[in-house]
């Protein structure tokens, strides 16, 4: 008997048209699909006038464990079993690793088919460098371990997109600017997709104002990027170098900090030309 295989479906965000061709197909043909919500996939499926002919399953957090091994035997077994999150793509801080794990270890066929992210429409959205960026998921729950993790930020030079309750936003951002800084960039998108998206762009200062009036929907996240600080040796040492060459330590001090972002301000760095003298 030949196995079946695994499906993984990114699903809508929030607009139903963004279903790709090949998940509409899926949802009709499956022998199985393992859904997040039993209740959201039949009504996404209604709205793209698909029949789902196969069996819907539960597959959350809680229950995955104890759903993998009957899912896996479908599959050997030759049935193809299409998994779908709430929204989104399945895995990304949604079920389904354990299961695409055992089909893996298995040598069973897992195939994806691509769709919506949060995580990849925000950054894309946010106006943020995202040639090298990380995800972090949700931020913890609790203040202690959320200015733990936010510390752990604090020198992280790629963009960073996590997501938040938006119970819990207000606080978050008021972390932020504790740990981080009132100055650093960052971008809330809410409701990403939908009828009443919003893309709130500015300083993590400005956001924490913004958010602490109350925020309703579906939050990401996207954190710009720390400036890296240059070596305050090497800037003196840069100094002195140009001040050998006959320049001014006023004027070299200036030069070396326009040509360094992150660097000291100019009293700062001229103060330590003078001591590295003494």
């Amino acid at each position: 008997m030949t196995a079946g295989r695994l499906l993984i479906g990114a699903t809508p965000l929030g607009q139903p048209s963004d279903a790709s061709p090949r998940l509409v197909r899926a949802l009709g043909s499956a022998d199985v699909v393992a859904a997040e919500d039993t209740r959201r996939v039949r009504t996404l499926a209604q709205a793209l006038e698909v029949l789902i002919a196969g069996r819907v399953v539960s597959l959350f957090d809680q229950n995955e464990a104890s759903r993998v091994p009957a899912l896996v035997d479908d599959i050997r077994g030759g049935a193809t079993v299409l998994l779908v999150s709430d929204a989104g793509m399945p895995l990304i801080s949604d079920p389904g690793y354990r299961l695409v794990s055992a089909c893996a270890e298995q040598g069973l066929a897992v195939q994806c088919l691509p769709g919506p992210s949060a995580v990849t429409t925000a950054l894309a959205v946010a106006g943020l460098p995202s040639e090298r960026f990380c995800f972090e998921g949700f931020a913890p729950r609790k203040q202690s371990a959320r200015a733990t993790w936010l510390q752990s930020l604090a020198a992280e030079a790629r963009t960073c997109v996590f997501f938040e309750s938006p119970r819990r936003l207000a606080e978050c951002l008021a972390d932020a600017v504790e740990v981080l800084g009132a100055d650093r960039r960052a971008v809330v998108c809410r409701e990403l997709t939908k009828t009443h998206e919003e893309i709130v762009r500015g300083t993590l200062g400005e956001l924490a104002d913004w958010a602490a009036g109350g925020v309703l929907g579906e939050v990401t996240v996207v954190l710009a990027g720390a400036t890296p600080r240059p070596d305050p040796d090497a800037l003196v040492d840069e100094v002195n170098r140009l001040v050998e060459d006959g320049m001014r330590v006023k004027d070299a001090c200036a030069q070396v900090i326009s040509a360094n972002p992150g660097a000291p301000s100019r009293r700062e760095l001229y103060d330590a030309v003078l001591r590295s003298r003494d």
